[in-house]
């Protein structure tokens, strides 16, 4: 497929819903060619009609788990053997794992592990110094505002894993500040997704505020806005509910612990 002469190639995990979907169709309306990958091959190529209708975008299909410790290794073999080299990488994959900690098998949270840290490390290991040799890149670990407000009872592993993205990307935004590669994390809220009926918490949150709720469309917006700025922040927090809550979290701890313990019945599985 080659990229000498041609559009630039995006790659997007969990590119087959929410976030992940909207990804795609922002940037191929910014004239990128999309590597989708998820696990469910007829939404990626669901996505991949829709964004050929309507923006022409090529796009190559990856069905992957990267609950698989080879996924990673398979995915950028695949790349090389089509001669693809990506400019624009959002690592969006993930899911939550409800419940307290000692509920779920030990695999399950392996797994977890596998796709939200170890998967997002493995595979920005590899592009990256595609990136820097060209002079230029894009890199968008897609994390969240959980990963840096007070914890709360439940899903024990996710705020943790969250947060280690967000460290691990504004280590990364330093290393590149001369290398021509942009790196931050995007931190939002409780966004309309499929995400909350993956994991079985749809009818829980559904009784949250109004306010607290974005659309993907905003948040891959802000996100796209940002990194194309000539100075990118290592956090992009869409919303300004939530840079309140973030705000408070750092300054007002005991009303961020407050709110928190006094909503998370809302959206946090503890048995």
């Amino acid at each position: 497929m080659g990229t000498e002469n041609q559009k630039p190639w995006a790659l997007v995990t969990g590119a087959s819903a929410g976030i992940g979907a909207e990804f795609c169709r922002q940037l191929a309306a910014s004239g990128y060619r999309l590597v989708l990958i998820a696990r469910r091959q007829d939404k990626l190529q669901a996505i991949a009609d829709e964004i050929s209708q309507n923006h022409g975008a090529e796009s190559l299909l990856i069905t992957a788990d990267l609950s698989a410790k080879e996924a990673g290794q398979s995915i950028v073999e695949r790349l090389e053997s089509e001669q693809i080299n990506i400019e624009y990488l959002v690592n969006n994959a993930g899911y939550g794992l409800p419940g307290s900690y000692h509920v779920p098998d030990w695999q399950a949270h392996a797994d977890f592990i596998q796709v939200m840290m170890t998967a997002v490390c493995e595979v920005t290991w590899h592009l990256l110094p595609g990136m820097q040799q060209r002079g230029r890149g894009f890199i968008v670990n897609v994390a969240s505002v959980a990963g840096l407000v007070a914890s709360s009872a439940g899903h024990t592993l996710y705020g943790a894993s969250k947060s280690f993205l967000i460290r691990f990307s504004e280590s990364l935004a330093l290393e590149n500040q001369r290398t021509g590669v942009k790196v931050t994390a995007l931190c939002p809220g409780f966004t309309y997704s499929e995400f909350h009926d993956v994991n079985g918490t749809r009818e829980m949150i559904s009784g949250l505020p109004n306010y607290l709720w974005l659309d993907a469309k905003d948040v891959v917006a802000d996100t796209i806005e940002a990194m194309s700025s000539d100075r990118v922040k290592p956090l992009v927090i869409p919303g300004i509910q939530y840079k309140f809550i973030v705000f408070a979290n750092r300054h007002l701890p005991w009303l961020a612990n407050m709110l928190t313990k006094r909503n998370a019945k809302h959206f946090r599985v503890t048995d």
